[in-house]
Order: structure tokens, then C-alpha cells, then sequence
């Protein structure tokens, strides 16, 4: 089945292929400039630091929904033990097994591809069973620390949570910039919230993650407009779910990573940013949310500090 004409003609207005030239492999994040960086240091206020993690442990996020997914399976390998002898210091150590994107994450610009391409046009077929991603790798992204922008959907809605047939539109997306007084401009790492995470932190995985309010099909054309950098939100699928044109699923994803090479967050939990920008009025903060380095992965698990 092809993807429809209407998202190839997106796709088409929102591309940054050749953008940064023929050997990019970092799309938006070219965009976080020093000047960038030094505006987004000049936000801190208080320095009251928010993580927006949630936690790696064995009852996590992942529920089944999304195939080879698994949740971390922590085991310990050796606990107090004297490793030069009797009575000299002990050590304790630990392995993990899990799934790269099992948590909060980014997704890396390989993560998605569509008509037998990733970012820049480079083949899909460049990502391989024992080498993963030859380029755009998560390991290629630079430093991930930005001025990030919260724009609140939910409350912007009056609401404390999005019903999950909501896709978020470019019109949200405006109203939650008229309640922050900020507006998304080059650079930034903006951060969606639906509230969805409620439904996680309550308990329920599987209502969590289907169905979910996400991104509709229209933002990815605003983002680009804007130039932000990289996109997060708190939900499982980062898109609307189920998708709201027929047959076009992850069609965000696509034109997102694929076309415009920007990162995407999802499982971020915006619940304590959310009251403490309404506390103190303000939606613009200095954002660390650093991927670990892994070669030629897809995707990497993210511990993302706001910091007001």
C-alpha cells in the first residue's frame, strides 16, 4: 500500500534534504546554534531544575503494543564483593537488557523511513542487522541542550488531560503559545504536552498507549515554519493513535525524521514542568535532554533536565 498523495505533498513543503549539505546527518540540530544556547542559558531565574523522566524498571512503559519492545530486565552480576581480597574494598555491579526506546527517549532521524529512504535521501537499506544505522545514528547528534518551550495543549484547552481522539493541531499549538506569552522560534526544543501520561502514572499501560491523543499530520508543516530543533511530547505513540487519515500510520514520524531530520521525544513526563511554569508564568527554560551515545542505534533512552 503507498503512502497517499497528501502526504507526499507535505512532504514536499517541509523537506530539508540538502538543506546542510549532501553529507548532513543531523538536520534541526544544526539549527542550536552558541548564540542559541547563550539565549537559552540567559533563561534561568531560579534554578529550580525539574527531571522529565521516567523511570527504567522491569513494570515500565512498554505493554506489548509495539512489537520487540521490552521493558529493562535489570540483574545484578556481582554485589559486595572484595575483588583484591579479604577485607579490601567491595564493589557491587549490575547489567540491563532492554529496549532503546523502552522509556522516555529520542528517536533518532533513522528511526522512520518511507519509499525506501531515510533523512537527506540516504538509502533505508544503510541500516543493518549488525551495524544499525551507517548514518544519522543517534550517536551522531551533538549536544542536545537548547531553550526549551513548553507549550501546554491541555491546559491551553482548559482541560487536565486530552481525550485520546484528540490530534494536536497547529491551532493548539498557537493557543498554548498565547498562554505561555513565548513564541517557538529557531532553535528550540519544544515540548507538547497532552497530559496523556496521567493514564501511565495511574497504572494502566494499555490505555496509555491506545487509543492516544498525539501530533496531527498538520504539525509537522508549523514546526518547520518555526525551525525548532526537536519535538517531545507525553504519550507512547508521539502522533495522534489511531492515525487520523486512514491507513496513513506513524505519516508524523515520517515526515518529521525522514523529511525535515528532526528528533522526536515520546514518554516524556511533563507533569511537575506543567504546574511549575503555571506557578511561576513563564514557559521558557534552559533544556539538557542529552541522548546516550550509542553507535549506530535508532533511538536512545533520555534523562531530560528543564531547568527554570
Amino acid at each position: 500500500m503507498s503512502l497517499p498523495a497528501e502526504f507526499h505533498d507535505i512532504a514536499k513543503r517541509v523537506s530539508n534534504w540538502g538543506r546542510w549539505g549532501a553529507d548532513d546527518e543531523i538536520g534541526t540540530l544544526n539549527l542550536i546554534t552558541d548564540t542559541v544556547v547563550r539565549e537559552a542559558a540567559a533563561t534561568v531565574q531560579s534554578g529550580l531544575r525539574i527531571p522529565l523522566a521516567l523511570p527504567l524498571q522491569q513494570d515500565g512503559v512498554q505493554s506489548g503494543l509495539i512489537p520487540g519492545r521490552i521493558n529493562p530486565l535489570h540483574t545484578m552480576v556481582q554485589i559486595n564483593q572484595e575483588l583484591f581480597g579479604p577485607g579490601t574494598v567491595a564493589t557491587s555491579d549490575d547489567t540491563a537488557v532492554l529496549s532503546l526506546q523502552t522509556a522516555t527517549h529520542w528517536d533518532a532521524l533513522t528511526h522512520a523511513s518511507h519509499s525506501g529512504k531515510i533523512y537527506n535521501g540516504r538509502p533505508a537499506a544503510t541500516i543493518t542487522a549488525h551495524g544499525g544505522a551507517e548514518f544519522s545514528g543517534i550517536d551522531k547528534a551533538p549536544h542536545v541542550v537548547s531553550r526549551g518551550v513548553l507549550l501546554d495543549v491541555a491546559r491551553a484547552l482548559g482541560t487536565d488531560r486530552l481525550p485520546g481522539d484528540h490530534a494536536v493541531t497547529p491551532k493548539d499549538l498557537e493557543a498554548a503559545e498565547e498562554l505561555a506569552g513565548v513564541r517557538v522560534r529557531s532553535g528550540d526544543i519544544v515540548l507538547v504536552r497532552t497530559g496523556q501520561v496521567q493514564v501511565l502514572l495511574a497504572g494502566d499501560r494499555n490505555a496509555y498507549g491506545h487509543p492516544s491523543p498525539g501530533l496531527s499530520i498538520r504539525t509537522p508543516e508549523w514546526f518547520r515554519a518555526r525551525d525548532a530543533a526537536a519535538v517531545a511530547n507525553d504519550t507512547l505513540t508521539f502522533e495522534i493513535f489511531p492515525p487520523e487519515i486512514d491507513d496513513l500510520w506513524l505519516g508524523v514520524h515520517a515526515l518529521d525524521l525522514v523529511e525535515m531530520g528532526m528528533l522526536q521525544g515520546q514518554n516524556w513526563n511533563l507533569e511537575a514542568l506543567s504546574t511549575a511554569c503555571a506557578q511561576e508564568r513563564r514557559y521558557a527554560f534552559l533544556l539538557s535532554a542529552m541522548p546516550e551515545p550509542f553507535v549506530g542505534a535508532t533511538g536512545t533512552p533520555v534523562a531530560p533536565v528543564a531547568i527554570l
